[in-house]
């Protein structure tokens, strides 16, 4: 008997972008079965996005190239089908899926393919897509008008107007809060299990691969490394870590007693896998086996501790009774922050936190003087943000905008790097720009255009630009955002490095990792006021603030709340250190 048909089938695929000097990919089969949850990981770079687009026909249709080899979608080789034949066939939510919002309303927006297609049934397929991903009580909203997971949502229902069999999803978290992430994993289950949607998604977050996926395929130098079942994917934390692929930190946990074996996933799993070889939390005066050894890394900080500072550091930037909005097409005025007031002192590291839409990016507006509060006072090294221009600021304040390619406006990094000191004439521009560029790690590209650059070389570029402008504030929004384990461990080293010359980093970011991994105060913002301003020991010890703010504290700092540890670690090496086998026996047991 004939095998069913996959769902897709890659069979010797090699491509080569024109003018590229080597394939991106390189000999590639792969098959995917009808039905499954494949989440498809790998280091930026490793041809993860380019496999993709081969399945909806964009590679080679739209990107032009050398390619050898055959993708079968359905059975149907896509070299047969055009785009728009395939999207029938393949959904494809891209990375950055506001470019796909195409008209007015969400309504309008999801039923854009199927009435361009002159499909008769195309009002009950908007129906039943808007309905599939809950978000009917919105289909009559502007598309700008909603948040970064309802504009997500949004993108995917457009897909899914077609019906189509398969649904890629490129980086679907990349900008929403934790618990946003969890909704729109939630749908794409929902999708996988009761339509039997066979789902694709591209990810960086083995939390949510442990916890959704059904398979993974790990991508290596343009080809698929190996394409294995997520338990036993998951378990192979040497492959992961070469490609810089975190494993899930309870996986890790279970890694430094049990080298070899079946691990744990999640949390709950973590607390009985442990409970079984009797591994639990040291206890003063009692007797216990030998911990594993921990080797500390940049990361490591011991629960609740936070770094020294004299009393009463400078200050470098008061806000006092800020209040701001915008006002929308039809309607009020939106309140984005109300009553505001906050200090910030040299030699602090802050991470502002919320969920989408609670006025992050906006405060880091006002406090670069890219815009003035309609209510109070922002004060930046004593100056009222009234009395200067955003320009004079620049000497003072550099924001570091969400998308690191729109702060490239020359033809090199190394020229982007020397605009605001040369522009200043700064003495010295030549040499500092020099040092610049080789703290930054980037004289091997320093000659290319930064917009053509990796996503972990262009975030080492834009914090190049502010480190040569000299700030004593520096303001960054979500300098994390999909980046693989090696790109974002780079960008936390480098923020750590540059507070000898900074006086004061501000980040906002729904990276929780970097919240317990780097700063010593975070502060939450909910519907444009400061819910809370804590360290993040105190704040991941809060259940009932993590909840109302939307977020959720890394895997370690959960495992930790479940086993009683007070304080809460903050990374896998201060769990592994405040843990201990109760019998020396089970020290390394196997799993």
């Amino acid at each position: 008997m004939a095998p069913p048909t996959a769902a897709v089938e890659v069979r010797g695929l090699t491509f080569r972008y024109p003018g590229a000097a080597h394939d991106t990919l390189r000999g590639v089969d792969l098959r995917i079965e009808a039905g499954d949850f494949v989440a498809v990981v790998g280091g930026n770079g490793s041809g993860k996005t380019t496999l993709c687009k081969a399945f909806n026909g964009l590679v080679p249709h739209f990107w032009s190239g050398d390619l050898t080899g055959t993708v079968l979608v359905d059975g149907r080789d896509t070299a047969d089908l055009s785009v728009a034949e395939l999207s029938h066939h393949v959904g494809y939510v891209y990375q950055d899926f506001g470019n796909q919002l195409v008209r007015p309303t969400v309504r309008d927006d999801v039923a854009f393919a199927p009435v361009n297609f002159g499909l008769a049934d195309w009002r009950e397929r908007t129906d039943e897509a808007l309905e599939a991903l809950g978000i009917t009580a919105i289909a009559d909203r502007f598309t700008w008008q909603l948040s970064g997971g309802q504009q997500h949502l949004t993108a995917l229902a457009g897909a899914l107007a077609l019906r189509p069999s398969v649904l890629v999803v490129d980086e679907p978290v990349a900008e929403v809060d934790p618990a946003r992430a969890a909704e729109i994993y939630e749908r794409l289950a929902w999708l996988n299990r009761t339509l039997g949607t066979t789902v694709v998604v591209i990810e960086h977050h083995a939390e949510l691969v442990a916890r959704y996926a059904r398979s993974v395929v790990l991508m290596a130098d343009g080809a698929p490394a190996w394409h294995l079942p997520v338990a036993e994917a998951l378990a192979r934390t040497d492959d992961l870590a070469a490609a810089d692929i975190p494993a899930p930190q309870v996986t890790a946990v279970a890694r430094a007693f049990a080298p070899t074996g079946p691990v744990p996933l999640t949390v709950p799993q973590t607390v009985r896998w442990l409970e079984e070889r009797e591994v639990g939390p040291r206890v003063a005066g009692r007797p216990g086996g030998e911990a594993p050894e921990v080797e500390v890394g940049a990361g490591a900080r011991p629960g609740g501790e936070v770094a020294s500072v004299p009393d009463e550091p400078r200050v470098v930037a008061h806000l006092e009774g800020v209040g701001h909005g915008y006002r929308a097409v039809s309607g009020p005025r939106t309140e984005v922050l109300t009553g505001i007031d906050l200090t910030l002192r040299e030699g602090e590291r802050v991470a502002l936190v919320g969920s989408n839409g609670a006025g992050k990016s906006t405060l880091l507006t006002l406090l670069a003087g890219l815009a003035v509060p309609r209510a109070g006072v922002v004060r930046v090294d004593g100056t009222d943000t009234r009395d200067v221009s955003a320009a004079e600021l620049a000497d003072t304040v550099c924001y570091l905008c969400q998308r690191p390619e729109e702060m490239f406006l020359q033809d090199s990094v190394r020229a982007d790097v020397a605009m605001h000191p040369a522009g200043r004439r700064v003495a010295g521009t030549t040499e500092l720009v020099e040092e610049v560029l080789e703290r930054m790690q980037l004289g091997d590209v320093a000659h290319r255009d930064g917009r053509l650059l990796s996503g972990g070389q262009q975030r080492r570029a834009t914090l190049a630009v502010g480190l040569a402008m000299r700030p004593r504030l520096l303001l960054l929004d979500e300098p994390t955002s999909s980046l693989d384990l090696r790109s974002r461990d780079d960008v936390i080293a480098m923020l750590t490095a540059l507070a000898e010359h900074i006086r004061c980093t501000v980040v906002a970011t729904h990276d929780m990792h970097l919240v317990a991994e780097w700063a010593d105060r975070v502060i939450v913002l909910d519907g444009g006021r400061v819910l809370a301003d804590a360290t993040p020991a105190e704040l991941f010890a809060r259940p009932d603030l993590l909840e109302r703010a939307r977020l959720v504290p890394p895997q370690v700092t959960q495992l930790g709340l479940a086993l009683g540890l007070d304080p809460v670690p903050l990374c896998v090496p201060d769990l592994l250190r405040r843990l201990t086998p109760r019998t020396p026996t089970t020290a390394g047991a196997p799993a």
